[in-house]
């Protein structure tokens, strides 16, 4: 039976408890340093913490320590591995190899997708390396996801919702080369989402000042089965720097999806215990989204590209029109059918400006009072506004807008929405058959789960006869049924013999200290086995290029050991970036502006060499049309 993984981003210790309260497997988190979300790191005290949280709900803790190290910095990273190790984290995500060579604990390793995980010779190298899972590149269809799972034995952990990177994750170096900012050590500063400028080999401008590396986010919800099919365990939500309204919603959401797949698949069975009750509906499209793509799993391509706008656009609510001094909003219809299939925005031509502006709204999408809407407008410019009022169908504006003739309209803050995230949205109960015998000399209470944890607390006391034990029965039955503030509930509670009075008092007294023994046994119960790690060295190479990112003694000894003799240095260490591909991508600019050398019936399009203009840096694209990827050079 494979068990099933629902796994979200903790930015801190109370993001990650609301994960787990919302039906969270598990959690990842960045540790102290290290970690390739440099502004999300913890402290060992808070990691442990929601470890033992965790744990409680059979719920597992994931650690990031996936940058690349230079020599001055793998000792720090041993002993923080080595701490790690001792507060009971289940799993350490890494991306530098050479921390398998140093004296590190028997720590269950993942291999980052900064790994490059994306064929079936990377992970089978990652297999002989010890890693017990690899997080795959966004990149890989499910066929290669089958060809992966078919030909390895190692656990496969997959993104299924979040932002995308438009390069191989840990394939980019563009950021550090323009910032000195390194995406592999934690530092990206968003290159891809900036402006850029596409000239021909001519210097004439193709396209001026748009998004053109930026990509819609990731939604995968309608291929959750086929994925879970092709042998993913683990489904992954990025954003360990999203807020807990973000991670409220999205976990429910994919909550209750994988949940209503598991239902009718017995050959399944989730990570986690208990029972997650919802008290919202969730809606993926009512947190940050760029809208979304599904973004090459089915093997087809798609327009994914955000051009007009890096930020979050939302939730498609209908269309906005000016007519006679108003603007009239037309209802979305069947516009969104699928979540995720979202269509691009398109710009709207210019027209005089109005001083007072209306909108109507005959929607589907009911618009409230702080609400916040947008559209690309006619300069191709994201713009925003606030719902100042509603008054029957009419919508004002907090501000005036500029001047267009129809736009798409959309939702990126839904104002009653948000409001219900900010309260109770759901609780996780573990259902506990309940015990209660009375002895000769006493009682005893007895708590057993659904994952076998077993326990029992006896109280020696003098007894006195009730004068009615019928009713002290019932009475006693309605107390142990009381379970509310912990993390239990009662499926059955059986009392084998209540003759004696039982002051209310002492049955709270008695079970209070059964639910905590149980809570302590919980914890040790999912306490991590150790796992010594299994390096099982071959001769696969010969050569390791600065795609590798060796930027260690250690790392390039890993490489020696599997039979490499030509050996580079990575960009992070050697900063050398003439002539190297500064972004490998399957994203292709091509594609998305209807250039494809491999449609026929393209005509006119630019001859290569193309290039991306930002500032002072000009950027070589190239183009290998047989792989289906794009590469930016300097």
């Amino acid at each position: 039976m494979s068990k099933i993984e629902l796994l979200l981003p903790a930015k801190d210790l109370s993001t990650g408890k609301t994960a787990i309260n919302h039906g969270a497997d598990a959690v990842y988190i960045g540790a102290s340093a290290f970690g390739a979300r440099q502004a999300a790191g913890n402290s060992l005290q808070d990691i442990e913490t929601l470890v033992q949280y965790a744990h409680l709900y059979g719920s597992k803790v994931h650690v990031t320590v996936n940058t690349v190290l230079f020599d001055n910095e793998l000792e720090g990273a041993r002993k923080l591995l080595w701490d790690l190790y001792h507060i009971g984290v289940d799993a350490v995500l890494i991306q530098d190899l050479g921390l398998l060579k140093l004296d590190i604990p028997p720590l269950t390793f993942h291999a980052s997708t900064q790994c490059h995980n994306h064929s079936v010779e990377r992970i089978q190298f990652l297999e002989k390396l010890g890693f017990t899972r690899a997080v795959l590149a966004r990149e890989v269809d499910l066929q290669t996801i089958q060809n992966i799972h078919n030909q390895t034995n190692i656990e496969l952990e997959a993104f299924v919702h979040g932002a995308l990177c438009v390069c191989y994750s840990g394939q980019c170096y563009l950021s550090r080369m323009m910032t000195g900012r390194s995406g592999n050590r934690g530092e990206c500063a968003q290159i891809c989402r900036t402006r850029f400028d596409l000239q021909d080999r001519n210097g004439k401008v193709l396209i001026h000042n748009k998004h053109l590396l930026s990509l819609k986010d990731m939604c995968r919800a309608d291929y959750l089965e086929e994925m879970m099919n092709a042998g993913i365990v683990s489904f992954k939500v990025e954003g360990r720097l999203k807020n807990e309204s973000y991670v409220k919603n999205v976990t429910a959401f994919y909550r209750q999806r994988l949940d209503s797949i598991l239902d009718g698949h017995p050959e399944y069975q989730r990570v986690g215990s208990g029972v997650t009750r919802f008290f919202f509906t969730p809606d993926a499209h009512k947190t940050f989204n760029r809208t979304f793509t599904p973004y090459f799993l089915d093997g087809h391509r798609e327009k994914m590209a955000s051009f007009d706008t890096p930020k979050a656009m939302g939730q498609f609510v209908g269309y906005l029109k000016q007519s006679d001094g108003k603007y009239l909003f037309e209802g979305s219809g069947m516009r969104q059918k699928a979540i995720g299939n979202s269509k691009q925005p398109i710009a709207n031509s210019k027209q005089p400006t109005a001083n007072s502006q209306q909108l109507i709204a005959n929607n589907q999408q009911p618009i409230s009072n702080g609400d916040g809407l947008c559209f690309i407008n006619a300069a191709g410019e994201l713009e925003g506004f606030l719902v100042n009022g509603v008054e029957g169908n009419r919508i004002i504006p907090q501000k005036p807008l500029s001047n267009f003739t129809k736009v798409e309209l959309y939702r990126n803050i839904d104002k009653k929405f948000e409001k219900i995230l900010e309260g109770k949205t759901a609780e996780r109960k573990i259902p506990v058959d309940i015990l209660f015998e009375e002895l000769t000399d006493g009682v005893r209470i007895g708590f057993m789960d659904e994952d076998g944890c077993e326990v029992s607390v006896t109280e020696n006391v003098e007894l006195t006869a009730a004068q009615q034990p019928e009713k002290m029965s019932e009475t006693l039955r309605t107390a142990l049924a009381k379970l509310g503030g912990t993390p239990f509930e009662a499926r059955t509670i059986t009392i084998r013999k209540c003759t004696a009075f039982l002051r209310a008092g002492f049955i709270n007294e008695l079970k209070s200290k059964v639910v905590e023994k149980l809570m302590a046994t919980r914890i040790a119960h999912f306490h991590p086995q150790d796992n010594p790690l299994r390096y099982s060295p071959a001769p696969l190479f010969q050569h390791a290029d600065y795609l590798r990112n060796i930027t260690n003694e250690a790392h390039r000894a890993v490489y020696e050991d599997f039979g490499a003799t030509e050996i580079e240095y990575g960009l992070d260490k050697t900063e050398n970036y003439a002539g190297k591909a500064l972004m490998t991508c399957k994203y292709c600019l091509r594609y998305e502006l209807g250039w494809c050398k491999k449609n026929p019936t393209v005509s006119n399009a630019p001859k290569d060499p193309l290039y991306l203009i930002s500032g002072k840096h000009r950027f070589r694209l190239e183009f290998d049309c047989g792989k289906c990827e794009m590469r930016i050079s300097c």
